[in-house]
């Protein structure tokens, strides 16, 4: 019979992981530990571990007496913000925080109550990947965690925070899961790393450059956040979970607010430039319309020219979509639609209403575009948002041309309140492409084709690229003061608070990838 030190001995054990002198190798690297992950994560505490005296049953390899309670892996459910949330974190002082088959049992144990209990589920990453002394088995865990991760989708929140070596088929966890955050200089994420790159191609590329934070962040689009350590990664994380419903039957969490629902801002009122040339930055808008002008931007490096992120009006989460007239104009481009498509599907999911502003002069021209498939990404974009049931708000705020104005958010798409500023242009295009078409023949024999075409942009602008047109055909429902934004989005949110609409049934749609 065993006795209380003997488990007191063993919880130990497993509580110091690889060592001291490994652990001290974790803090040298600048990272914490897997224990000291979880408990700045989660509520002071409120962690109870689970599969504490867990050890691998490796059969086909010799291993000696290496046997840690725990295997390399901390598992267990706490709360943030008082919440229940499910979390797992590779152990890297315990075998290179390696995936055993036991230690997979444990992910898959959490995933499973969390599924259960309808909590969200947040992996700490950081692990050397499968562990090669299992062989198979090993990397039947990785697929049993897939399996999971797939499962798991919409149904409740997955966080992932990759806070060291994250390589192979380990990568498709984190990929699957709804956010994926990384630590600056200490993570990356890659399918094969550079030395086997330099075998196979010869080409030379470092670990940052091929798959740290910074690349995953601004380039692949992989990375959603990036912080400096894991302390600030940790409490981005808390932040996000603070926006998130814990399922997909709940309501996102409401924070009563002391900022007034009909607060009007007249600075707003000049915020769009009256030549429609000119560039502003929609987050100014953005900010001054959320409760207490905070906006928890997601994805900010990747795709600058579309802004999505999360925010509150009148204490409500709603997920805003934006044009970002500062780069690019604001144009629609394959990495932008993918970067809305995503983050549309994600507040679909977990009942987020969507609150859309709209400034986009169309999709980008080019070769390159059009090789690189912007007509099926863009219609990621267009499937997104007319697929979404959630209640869905949009403001235009200036250029709303072609496609692209169907795409955003606009009423034919099943958007709920469809509203613009005076400084709207709804249009098939631009005045001034209208005119190079309307009136090619008469620009060439004009006296002076550049009056001539002054006089006719202006003609177009007032009899068709103008709000009022769309106004009178129902397909905005007012024309509004820019100053009294926020107030009407407020209303218009609280009038779709038990919003009922449900999609054909049907097995899933098949969203053009």
């Amino acid at each position: 019979m065993g006795t209380i030190r003997e488990l007191e001995a063993l919880l130990k054990a497993g509580r110091d992981g690889g060592g001291p002198e490994r652990m001290e190798a974790q803090h040298k690297a600048g990272k914490l530990t897997a224990r000291e992950r979880v408990d700045l994560l989660l509520d002071p505490g409120s962690f109870e571990e689970t599969d504490a005296l867990v050890e691998h049953g490796c059969r086909d390899f010799d291993m000696g007496d290496k046997r840690i309670p725990g295997d390399g892996v901390v598992t267990g459910f706490g709360r943030v913000d008082g919440r229940t949330v499910f979390v797992f974190a590779n152990d890297f002082t315990v075998f290179g925080g390696s995936l055993s088959e036991t230690n997979a049992r444990k992910i898959c144990k959490i995933m499973d109550m969390a599924m259960e209990v309808g909590a969200p589920v947040v992996g700490l990453n950081d692990s050397g990947g499968a562990r090669i002394q299992e062989g198979v088995g090993s990397l039947a865990g990785y697929a049993d965690i897939f399996l999971r991760n797939t499962l798991a989708s919409g149904v409740v929140p997955q966080i992932s925070l990759i806070m060291g070596p994250c390589a192979g088929g380990a990568v498709y966890s984190p990929a699957i899961t709804d956010f994926v955050m990384m630590t600056e200089d200490t993570s990356y994420m890659f399918i094969t790393g550079p030395d086997v790159i330099k075998t196979v191609l010869n080409e030379d590329i470092s670990k940052e450059d091929l798959g740290g934070a910074r690349t995953h962040a601004a380039t692949s689009g992989v990375a959603h956040f990036t912080a400096p350590d894991d302390g600030h990664l940790l409490a981005t994380c808390r932040a996000l979970l603070s926006y998130l419903p814990s399922n997909n039957q709940e309501d996102p969490p409401f924070r009563a607010t002391s900022d007034p629902p009909d607060r009007a801002d007249e600075s707003l009122n000049t915020l769009v430039p009256e030549n429609p040339n000119l560039p502003y930055n929609i987050k100014d808008l953005v900010q001054t319309v959320l409760d207490d002008h905070v906006f928890f931007e997601v994805h900010r490096a990747f795709a600058p020219n579309i802004v999505v992120g999360l925010g509150r009006l009148g204490g409500r989460v709603v997920g805003v979509v934006a044009n970002q007239p500062a780069y690019l104009a604001g144009v629609l481009d394959i990495k932008s639609s993918i970067k809305g498509a995503r983050f549309v599907r994600f507040c679909d999911c977990f009942n987020i209403p969507l609150v859309t502003f709209e400034d986009v002069p169309g999709f980008l021209p080019g070769r390159d575009q059009e090789h690189g498939g912007i007509i099926v990404h863009g219609a990621k974009l267009l499937f997104a948002f007319a697929e979404a049931t959630v209640p869905k708000l949009t403001v235009i705020t200036r250029k709303a041309y072609g496609g692209a104005y169907c795409v955003m958010a606009s009423k034919h798409i099943r958007a709920d309140f469809n509203v613009a500023f005076p400084s709207a242009e709804i249009a098939v295009m631009g005045p001034d492409g209208a005119v190079s078409i309307l009136y090619r023949k008469e620009l060439a024999q004009a006296a002076d084709p550049a009056a001539f075409r002054a006089q006719k942009v202006e003609e177009i602008r007032q009899t068709l690229a103008n709000p009022y047109v769309a106004a009178r055909n129902g397909f905005i429902d007012a024309v509004i003061p820019p100053a009294q934004t926020r107030p009407r989005l407020i209303a218009a949110l609280a009038m779709l608070a038990n919003k009922r609409q449900v999609n054909p049934p049907k097995k899933h749609g098949n969203i053009p990838l």
